[in-house]
């Protein structure tokens, strides 16, 4: 009934809220590992996270077909959400490893950096003033001060990399929406084998992740140049997909595109911490999934529009997207070989 949709809306939307440990993780990692360890680290915590995303539909899906699998779903997540509390809970925090180990760079060289001085200056300010007043006034100084930030941000020279990471986002949603629909069309494989191959292509992006490591000392632990090389490889192999004349090429693009993709994913969040610094890396990591967000918004109604015109439409324009993407990057180049080479010689 009426009711029942009006509860499961209201959970939804706290589960919304309270869903997004994976954010609040790295942006703990950032602050527990140093700054040339953190793809390493990512690296191996998006594998980890892949590993998850694809026993969890399995799972889910077989749980689903039983008889009350909705509820045995629903308490089995419920579980695990209490279980990773508790974990965290025991975990041997010290205030020392979780501090801001970057506090004696240099940072004033940005005004995103002065902004969020000043945030925190007016922020401390509050905190006299928070204690005479209601629990209401305490939780809306709070939201005004996270707002602050968001706006900081949003008028840094931070806009570049978020433009970047918006690009690419919806460059790489629009490759993989109506991926199954347009195999068919194209070359007349049943989604099985569709989904055979996203699964594929979900366990090489683990793979990818674990080779992170090796990769970025391979590179001299320069993000910056490894991101653009990444970026590069991905628009190609997406060119090479929409120009696919047999389903081996389509192969091909989507083996490669799983390692390209998952390190760009992992190089762009290492390049907002390296500019934006490590005391605001949560508030970084929001803003920054919100970008990812408003791509997943985009990419749908994009791709709706360009497949009218053509199977191949959703990719070619995603192509020109991750063009788009590549040329900012090439345009502010200096700016990100600066912050690169101030990273290695703090090391």
């Amino acid at each position: 009934g009426l009711s029942n949709a009006c509860l499961l809306f209201c959970l939804y939307g706290v589960a919304g809220i309270f869903k997004h440990t994976l954010s609040i993780s790295k942006a703990l990692l950032s602050d527990l590992v140093s700054e040339r360890d953190r793809p390493l680290v990512m690296g191996r915590f998006n594998a980890a996270s892949s590993v998850g995303f694809i026993l969890g539909p399995v799972v889910g899906g077989y749980l689903a077909e039983l008889e009350g699998g909705f509820y045995q779903t629903s308490f089995i997540c419920a579980s695990i959400f209490l279980l990773n509390g508790g974990l965290v809970w025991m975990l041997p925090w010290s205030e020392e490893h979780t501090g801001n180990r970057q506090h004696h760079q240099d940072k004033g060289k940005n005004s995103f950096s002065a902004q969020k001085s000043h945030d925190l200056h007016l922020k401390s300010a509050s905190d006299g003033a928070v204690a005479s007043t209601s629990l209401f006034q305490s939780l809306w100084s709070q939201v005004a001060t996270v707002l602050k930030r968001i706006k900081g941000i949003a008028c840094s020279n931070l806009w570049d990399i978020f433009l970047v990471r918006l690009l690419m986002s919806v460059a790489i949603l629009l490759y993989h929406s109506n991926f199954t629909l347009a195999l068919e069309e194209r070359f007349g494989v049943k989604p099985l084998f569709a989904g055979y191959l996203m699964s594929y292509s979900s366990a090489l992006g683990v793979l990818a992740g674990c080779l992170l490591g090796p990769i970025t000392r391979l590179y001299g632990h320069n993000t910056y140049r490894l991101l653009l090389h990444s970026s590069t490889f991905t628009c190609t192999l997406i060119l090479l997909y929409t120009s696919a004349l047999s389903i081996w090429m389509v192969i091909l693009s989507s083996t490669f595109l799983a390692f390209s993709t998952t390190i760009g994913r992992t190089c762009i969040i290492d390049l907002e911490l390296t500019i934006g610094g490590n005391e605001a890396s949560g508030t970084l990591l929001g803003v920054g999934q919100s970008v990812t967000s408003v791509g997943r918004i985009l990419a749908p109604l994009l791709s709706g529009i360009a497949q009218e015109f053509s199977p191949c439409g959703p990719p070619s324009l995603a192509v020109g997207l991750a063009l788009g993407a590549i040329l900012i990057m090439n345009a502010n180049k200096q700016k990100y070989c600066s912050h690169g080479n101030v990273k290695l010689k703090s090391q």
